[in-house]
């Protein structure tokens, strides 16, 4: 560590310490000496210091001037008087700014505080202020000495000059008063970045999980990998104890710049819109050979070979910058309102924090410089997250509007599928209908009437004939072709007259004129209406006895009426209360429920019988 070459005169010693003694310790403020001046001498690890070749030096001392210096432990002698010891119950304290890397204070010969390891692992305390309490008993009235041990470490072992070994301006005086000073500059110093480090890890590692969870929004995790570093960086302002050494900590923070630069290049590009697949190569390769030459270049030079590398970083970061901001206005101008300021903020921050680094210029301003770009990188992460959540909702939206339309599509194919299942159904019915009708007319008909025109047997002639009807009945309602309602009329009429007529019953028949009876019947209403009327006509001429018959027709209140009635002799009484059960009455009310229709039937002994048969007509009719 820094060892201080000076003439080994005791003679310039002497003198010196009466300087100090008389008037080198001014007053700062009323109660608090001020020391700009101190004796620095040399002292091997856990050995005493070389006085004897001790130099004067002013305060602050920074070891990263122009002077060469070995590593080593330096230990600055403060000499003052005092008249008259302090009251006893008054606690002074003794404020140090910054004493880079660690710190030990003796009082008169006391060891009063050691802020750390001296040894590697060695303490890191360059950003914090330190306070040290001074028992009033310690201090002496007369002369009074203070040794400050620092062990710290020269620029070229450093990767960025605000770590080089020194001690800055002391001051003695009341706790009390010192402290608000420590609180203030710890404030600005350590909290305040560390308030802001931990804000930037929990945004940058939730934008890390969100990119990664949803692949094209990839320029989020690279932000969020980018908040994640700068987040560690600002960590060395307060932790101060490393389980590794001071060369392994110094290579770290380097290289982590490197792995920054690789995220913020990515999220820059990504966030215009492109992806170049050849950066997905050549920035891992870059960290990968920013390591190798800082490794070769080793410990004693790890401050120029970084230096460079910096620069390079630097360079690279101002170049996706202006290719972001290129892009994003070839393509619109939405975004530069907001990402112009705050890259140019950036930049300028950067830059004064390159600067800080690499000559004498305050470290507070670099304290304040390396909190800016992360106040910057807060307010473009809650803008990220604000972009990335409406993309969500309306993700949510478009995904909750396509499963609706999944839905109405896949109903639609569902009806479309039913609607062509029922109709290859018809089909294949109606072909099979057809090919029943043509076998039942061709063979069945053919044979039936035969029979009919060759049969010496009357019986056997008039039976052949009523199944001949019957079957050509069934044909009509195997083709399925619709009937005009007034034809079916004219046909039941013809039927009717006919068959009660051959029967010696008196047929009467009822029904509108033609030109008041419209539509169509279906065949299958046609055919089991026929039925019906066969059904009632034969049950009066087997079994009424009756002489008279009437059939009226009329279409009322959107229904078609068929009502039937004899003048015979009525349905037994044996019968009472089972109607279904006798002369067909339950295949009649059978087919007129298949037609969603009824059928009543109004009797009694010796009053004749009445059939009431009710058809809806928007069921069955369809207009002609």
């Amino acid at each position: 560590m820094a060892v201080i070459q000076a003439p080994g005169r005791s003679v310039l010693f002497g003198l010196f310490m009466v300087l100090l003694l008389w008037g080198v310790a001014v007053p700062a403020r009323a109660q608090v000496m001020l020391f700009n001046q101190a004796l620095a001498a040399a002292a091997a690890d856990g050995g005493e210091p070389n006085w004897p070749q001790a130099q004067p030096v002013r305060l602050p001392d920074d070891w990263a001037d122009a002077t060469p210096r070995p590593s080593g432990t330096v230990v600055y002698r403060l000499a003052f008087h005092l008249d008259g010891a302090p009251a006893r119950t008054e606690l002074q304290a003794l404020y140090v700014e910054r004493a880079c890397s660690a710190l030990e204070v003796n009082v008169n010969g006391a060891r009063v505080y050691r802020g750390g390891s001296l040894t590697e692992p060695v303490s890191r305390h360059c950003q914090q202020p330190q306070i040290v309490p001074i028992p009033a008993a310690l201090l002496r009235n007369g002369a009074n000495t203070i040794d400050l041990g620092v062990r710290g470490y020269t620029l070229g072992e450093v990767s960025s000059r605000q770590r080089a070994g020194g001690l800055s301006e002391v001051e003695l005086g009341p706790h009390d008063h010192l402290q608000q000073r420590y609180q203030r500059r710890m404030l600005f110093a350590v909290r305040l970045p560390e308030m802001v480090a931990g804000t930037l890890l929990l945004l940058g590692g939730a934008m890390v999980a969100m990119g990664l969870l949803a692949r094209r929004h990839g320029d989020l995790a690279y932000f969020g990998a980018m908040m994640v570093g700068w987040a560690l960086v600002l960590s060395r302002l307060w932790l101060t104890e490393l389980p590794w050494s001071h060369a392994q900590t110094e290579l770290g923070l380097a290289v982590l710049m490197s792995l920054i630069t690789w995220a913020a290049v990515q999220f820059l590009v990504r966030y215009a819109g492109r992806r170049l697949r050849w950066l997905d190569v050549a920035l891992p390769a870059q960290a990968v050979l920013m390591l190798v030459t800082l490794w070769l270049a080793g410990p004693a030079r790890l401050y120029p070979a970084s230096g460079f590398w910096f620069l390079v970083l630097s360079l690279e970061i101002a170049a996706a910058a202006i290719f972001y901001l290129l892009e994003t206005r070839r393509r619109s101008q939405g975004q530069l309102w907001l990402m112009g300021p705050l890259l140019a903020v950036v930049g300028v921050a950067l830059a004064t924090e390159f600067l800080a680094q690499q000559t004498r210029l305050d470290a507070r301003v670099g304290y304040v410089a390396q909190l800016i770009p992360s106040l910057v990188f807060i307010t473009l992460a809650l803008r990220l997250l604000q972009r990335y959540g409406r993309a969500l909702e309306s993700a949510e939206q478009g995904r909750a509007e396509l499963e609706v339309r999944i839905r109405e599509a896949t109903a639609q194919i569902e009806r479309n599928f039913a609607q062509l299942s029922e109709l290859k159904v018809e089909q294949v019915t109606d072909r099979e209908r057809k090919r029943i009708a043509a076998d039942l007319h061709d063979d069945l008909g053919a044979k039936l009437l035969t029979i009919v025109h060759t049969s010496d047997n009357e019986r056997i002639s008039t039976l052949a004939r009523e199944a001949l009807e019957e079957m050509r009945l069934s044909v009509r309602g195997l083709t399925g072709k619709p009937v005009r309602l007034s034809d079916a009329l004219g046909d039941w009429r013809a039927e009717v007259v006919s068959r009660l007529a051959q029967s010696g019953v008196e047929g009467e028949w009822s029904a509108p004129p033609d030109e008041e009876v419209a539509g169509t019947l279906s065949a299958r209403a046609y055919v089991q209406t026929t039925r019906i009327l066969r059904e009632a006509i034969s049950n009066i001429i087997k079994h009424s006895r009756a002489s008279r018959c009437t059939v009226t027709c009329a279409l009322a209140d959107g229904d078609f009426q068929l009502v039937v009635q004899d003048n015979g002799r009525g349905i037994p009484l044996e019968l009472d209360g089972r109607l279904d059960k006798g002369h067909g009455m339950a295949s009649m009310k059978g087919r007129a429920k298949q037609l969603q229709g009824q059928c009543l039937v109004e009797s009694g002994p010796g009053y004749g019988t009445v059939i009431r048969l009710t058809l809806p007509l928007d069921r069955h009719v369809t207009s002609g």
